[in-house]
């Protein structure tokens, strides 16, 4: 699958413009990280792009969601490993992420989300004006944007990154989008 089929997929399985812009968020975070580890980025944005295509269909039934998504997209033929990051990044089903796409993947879900609640909090709502440091800062505040899991983020020293570099790396990947993340 080419991205514009991916992004033709996308739009038919999710209505919510915000959950679009996540998801071209986590996108361009996994492109950037298939970029430091020397890994295909055509398949690690893809990963990304479609790691929420159930969501709108399984929002209230958690332990549904990925599930249905694997389903979704081993159904159209995409390769087994993005299938399994797209399961494993649901936290909730406890299923191992062995691989390094999928160890990926389920750190950089939630810092989007921290990233784009940071930006929002400083006086100019822009990427451009946001820094590693103001991430850090947010990071230790716990009821900060809560649904951007700590724990999780914290995992990106699975991937061998501090969570200094991955932050710096994430907010790069998503300024890098600004215009289409409308931020």
């Amino acid at each position: 699958m080419d991205r514009q089929d991916a992004i033709v997929f996308l739009e038919k399985n999710i209505q919510s413009k915000n959950l679009i812009k996540h998801s071209l968020a986590v996108e361009a975070v996994m492109k950037k990280l298939a970029q430091r580890f020397g890994e295909d980025e055509k398949k690690w944005a893809l990963a990304g792009l479609l790691h929420d295509i159930d969501y709108e269909t399984t929002k209230d039934d958690e332990k549904k969601h990925s599930l249905v998504g694997g389903k979704m997209l081993r159904e159209i033929g995409m390769e087994p490993e993005i299938v399994d990051a797209v399961i494993t990044h649901n936290a909730i089903h406890g299923i191992p992420r062995g691989s390094l796409i999928a160890k990926s993947l389920f750190c950089t879900d939630p810092i989007t989300g921290l990233i784009v609640a940071s930006a929002l909090v400083i006086p100019e709502k822009k990427l451009k004006s946001l820094t590693v440091d103001n991430i850090l800062n947010r990071f230790k505040e716990k009821s900060f944007a809560r649904g951007a899991n700590r724990e999780t983020i914290s995992r990106c020293s699975e991937i061998g990154l501090t969570l200094e570099e991955f932050a710096g790396l994430s907010l790069e990947a998503m300024k890098n989008i600004n215009d289409k993340l409308e931020l």
